[in-house]
């Protein structure tokens, strides 16, 4: 990737040196990128840095191995709601996630696909239980294009699709309610719009949001980046106080 010109969701800013920054960014194409941005703490570029936004970005290397420097171009901001606890926190999370758990240059045309229309719910929807459904089905996918995915399908015990209510932490399959009911207390919550489309209430949004955080932690977090599982927390306990 000596030189690349291409749309670019930003995700992580990191101050680098005394005026740069090393800004990992969304792709289309090339998945997640990283790139050296000169001058990136300026008052011109900060507004453009912030991450969820949509720019137009360009990198140019020498070699494969050296780290490209990046020039950004704004095409939609999202600062607006910087001020705004609830979204804020809902971009922040989203973005650094995806930060936080890619691989760099490989492609995920889905998932860049489904960060773009979660930001864009989370700036756009009536209220925040659409984007919050929004974000687990992510997280979900995430998981799955991550090798991680859950087997949702049939109950793991009997085979059957019927009456899937559990999730066993331990497999990631669905367990039905006859097979779990003995160890209902080991087992997770399988809201049914994890499985297929549904319009779910807050105790179901809930509920798909602690299963997918769950293997989350488990592949990604557990006992490193916890500071990155904290901004989840802040949505949680924030999306908690909207229904309280």
């Amino acid at each position: 990737m000596p030189n690349l010109r291409t749309t670019a969701i930003i995700c992580s800013v990191r101050t680098h040196g005394e005026h740069g920054a090393v800004v990992r960014s969304l792709t289309p194409e090339n998945g997640l990128m990283a790139g050296y941005v000169r001058g990136a703490r300026s008052r011109t570029m900060r507004p453009v840095l912030i991450p969820s936004n949509l720019v137009q970005a360009d990198y140019r290397a020498r070699t494969e191995d050296q780290l490209a420097s990046m020039t950004a171009e704004l095409l939609q901001s999202r600062g607006a709601y910087l001020g705004e606890p609830l979204p804020s926190a809902g971009l922040d999370w989203a973005t650094a996630l995806t930060a936080a758990v890619l691989p760099e240059e490989q492609s995920y045309p889905q998932l860049y696909a489904a960060l773009s229309a979660l930001l864009q719910a989370i700036g756009s929807a009536p209220s925040a239980k659409g984007w919050a459904v929004a974000l687990a089905r992510y997280e979900l996918l995430l998981l799955s294009e991550l090798g991680f995915g859950l087997d949702l399908d049939k109950c793991t015990v009997t085979g059957s699709e019927d009456d899937l209510i559990y999730v066993s932490p331990r497999s990631a399959t669905a367990v039905s309610a006859a097979a779990g009911q003995i160890y209902k207390d080991r087992l997770l919550p399988l809201p049914e719009f994890l499985r297929r489309a549904d319009q779910p209430d807050w105790p179901d949004i809930f509920n798909g949001l602690k299963v997918t955080g769950f293997f989350l932690k488990r592949h990604f977090f557990d006992d490193r980046r916890n500071d990155v599982m904290a901004a989840r927390s802040v949505l949680i306990d924030r999306l908690k106080r909207v229904v309280a």
